[in-house]
């Protein structure tokens, strides 16, 4: 494929209204959506994209029902043994952005586990958010660089971009929301600046590698000008 985009970033939205749908509970619908995260970080992987960060698990997300942040906390568990061979055999790399340190301790376990054993792949980076939130990430950032001393007057974009938790991932090439949705829902605010965006109804369950690709066609057509004119 052509002009597939470097880094793509995914809203995976939809969960708990498809698990409505089959007449399931919520929770059903996050281990089908998770079974999804697998075939398109497959597809993504295969088509040449480099980064794939999925927001799996937002900052403003623990105010859900107790019984189902606390599935969502162990479904990384049943993610990594159901598919980490295949990630290994696809040289994918897992990544974490997101404060790790108020997760359960069997969460914080399993993700370094992943993490650590695919540390040597050198294939696409696959980047999980969790207790993720793009306001929070730049509160930190602006926190870390006011204790480091620097001078407001060098402080720079490459300054707050060095100090975020995407620090060494380029911004957003493309940015994936499903379930018809149509917002950014505090999620990557600063790397996003210039990604382009499409939004789709499609629940994130019923995502597909071909609707995926479709996405990077029109993405291919897209003039992306940053600002600038179109020679």
């Amino acid at each position: 494929m052509e002009h597939v985009p470097s880094h793509v970033a995914i809203i995976m939205d939809g969960n708990g209204r498809w698990a409505k749908k089959q007449g399931k509970p919520r929770t059903y619908g996050h281990y089908k959506g998770s079974e999804t995260i697998h075939d398109i970080a497959i597809a993504a992987s295969d088509a040449g994209v480099k980064y794939l960060t999925c927001y799996a698990f937002s900052t403003e997300n623990w105010i859900r029902p107790k019984e189902e942040v606390s599935y969502l906390m162990g479904l990384p568990a049943v993610f990594f043994e159901r598919f980490l061979k295949d990630l290994m055999e696809k040289n994918i790399r897992v990544s974490l952005i997101g404060e790790m340190g108020r997760l359960p301790r069997d969460t914080q376990k399993v993700l370094q586990s992943a993490i650590d054993k695919t540390a040597g792949n050198t294939g696409m980076r696959l980047i999980f958010a969790l207790n993720y939130g793009s306001r929070r990430e730049i509160a930190l950032a602006v926190k870390k660089i006011a204790e480091e001393g620097i001078p407001a007057e060098e402080i720079t974009e490459d300054t707050i971009a060095s100090h975020l938790m995407t620090d060494g991932i380029p911004d957003v090439d493309l940015l994936i929301r499903t379930s018809g949705e149509v917002r950014l829902s505090n999620f990557l605010l600063w790397q996003l600046a210039y990604a382009e965006m499409i939004f789709t109804d499609t629940l994130w369950p019923d995502f597909t590698k071909e609707e995926l690709y479709n996405m990077f066609e029109k993405f291919a057509n897209r003039h992306r000008r940053f600002g600038g004119v179109e020679k």
